[in-house]
C-alpha cells in the first residue's frame, strides 16, 4: 500500500516537474524579450532625456525584475520537487541508493 502511494506521488511529481520546466522555458523567453525592451528604453531615455522616456525605462526595468523574481521562485519550486522526487525514489528503491 505504501509503495502504491509513493508510486502515485512520483507520477504526480513527474507531471508537476514537466509543467514547471515548461513554465521556466516560457519565463526564459519572456526574460530575453524583456531584456531587449529594457535595452531599447534605456537608450531612448538617454537620448530623449524626457520624463516620459525615463518613466518607460523605469517600467521596463520593473517588469524585468518581476519576471526575474518569478523565474527564481519557479526554479526554487522545481528544485524542491526534484528533491522530493529523489527522496521518494530512495524510499522506493532503498537497495539502489545504499551502495
Amino acid at each position: 500500500m505504501m509503495t502504491r502511494n509513493i508510486e502515485r506521488r512520483l507520477r504526480s511529481l513527474s507531471g508537476e516537474i514537466s509543467a514547471i520546466r515548461d513554465e521556466i522555458g516560457i519565463l526564459d523567453e519572456q526574460l530575453a524579450f524583456q531584456n531587449e525592451v529594457v535595452d531599447d528604453t534605456r537608450v531612448r531615455a538617454l537620448v530623449a532625456e524626457t520624463p516620459l522616456a525615463d518613466r518607460e525605462f523605469r517600467i521596463a526595468s520593473e517588469d524585468h525584475q518581476r519576471i526575474l523574481r518569478v523565474l527564481e521562485e519557479t526554479r526554487s519550486n522545481l528544485a524542491s520537487l526534484l528533491e522530493e522526487q529523489d527522496r521518494l525514489l530512495s524510499e522506493l528503491l532503498p537497495e539502489a541508493t545504499s551502495g
